[in-house]
C-alpha cells in the first residue's frame, strides 16, 4: 500500500476511535505509529472540547506524548480498572486474534489490556490477514540466558532473531528487557503456540493478543470500517 494513503487511512481511523473516549473515562493508551495519530487527536479534543479523562500509558513515549498536549496520565497502580484501552495492532484475522509488539511495548501493552474492560485496536486494512504470521512475532525475554531462549526456539523451528536499535545494539524494551522476533510466517494453532512460549522459563511475554479486542476499527477508503468481536460482550 502507498505510504501516503495507508497514513491517511491511519489518521482516518485514529479519529474515529478517539470518538470512543467520553468524559470521567480512565483511557489505556497504546503504542506506535496510530496510536500517536490517535493521542494527537486526544489532544485536540482535550483543546478544544475540553474533554476531561485519564490516561494509563503503554510506554514511555506515549505517556511523554499525551502528556505534552494535556493529557493527564497516571500509573496503572493507581487505578482500579481500566474503562477502554485503544492500541493498534500489526496483524488482526478474522477470530480476532492479533499479533503485536512490532514497536517492542508489548508487555506493557499486555499488562495494561488485561486490566481493561474493553480493548479497541486502530489498524489500516493491510493489517487484516486471513491468518497471523507474516509479521515477525516478538518475544520479551530477560537478558539472562537470552542466546540459551534463541537456542531453543532456533530448534523448535521459529526462526528467531534477536532485534537490534538503529546502532546495532541489542533493543532494550521500556522494562530494560530484549525482543526476539520469531519468523513464523503462518500460525496456525496460536493458542498452542501462546502456551508453549510462555512456558519457556526466560519468557516474560509474547506478541499474541488472542481473541481479546472487543472491537477494530480498519482503515478504509470511503469511511472506517468497525468489526466487532461476537465473543466478547
Amino acid at each position: 500500500m502507498d505510504a501516503e494513503l495507508q497514513n491517511k487511512l491511519k489518521k482516518e481511523a485514529a479519529r474515529k476511535a478517539a470518538s470512543y473516549v467520553k468524559n470521567g473515562m480512565v483511557v489505556g493508551l497504546g503504542s506506535g505509529s496510530t496510536v500517536k495519530m490517535l493521542v494527537d487527536e486526544l489532544g485536540r479534543r482535550v483543546k478544544e472540547e475540553d474533554l476531561q479523562f485519564t490516561g494509563v500509558a503503554t510506554s514511555i513515549f506515549t505517556a511523554q506524548q499525551a502528556k505534552s498536549l494535556g493529557i493527564k496520565i497516571v500509573d496503572l497502580d493507581m487505578v482500579d480498572s481500566i474503562d477502554l484501552t485503544i492500541d493498534g495492532a500489526d496483524q488482526v484475522d478474522s477470530n480476532f486474534n492479533g499479533i503485536k509488539g512490532g514497536g517492542g511495548n508489548l508487555l506493557w501493552e499486555k499488562i495494561v489490556a488485561i486490566n481493561s474492560k474493553k480493548i479497541v485496536w486502530v489498524v489500516d486494512k493491510s493489517k487484516v490477514v486471513d491468518t497471523i504470521g507474516a509479521f515477525p512475532l516478538a518475544v520479551d525475554v530477560i537478558p539472562f540466558g537470552s542466546q540459551h531462549v534463541m537456542q531453543n526456539f532456533d530448534k523448535a523451528g521459529y526462526e528467531p532473531v534477536l532485534r537490534l536499535d538503529k546502532e546495532g545494539k541489542p533493543f532494550k524494551t521500556d522494562s530494560n528487557n530484549l525482543i526476539i522476533d520469531l519468523h513464523l510466517h503462518k500460525i496456525e494453532e496460536p493458542t498452542q503456540l501462546a502456551d508453549n512460549l510462555i512456558q519457556t522459563v526466560g519468557v516474560v511475554e509474547h506478541g499474541l493478543f488472542l481473541n481479546m479486542v472487543s472491537e477494530v476499527v480498519v482503515g478504509k477508503e470511503g469511511q472506517p470500517e468497525i468489526l466487532v468481536n461476537p465473543n466478547i460482550g
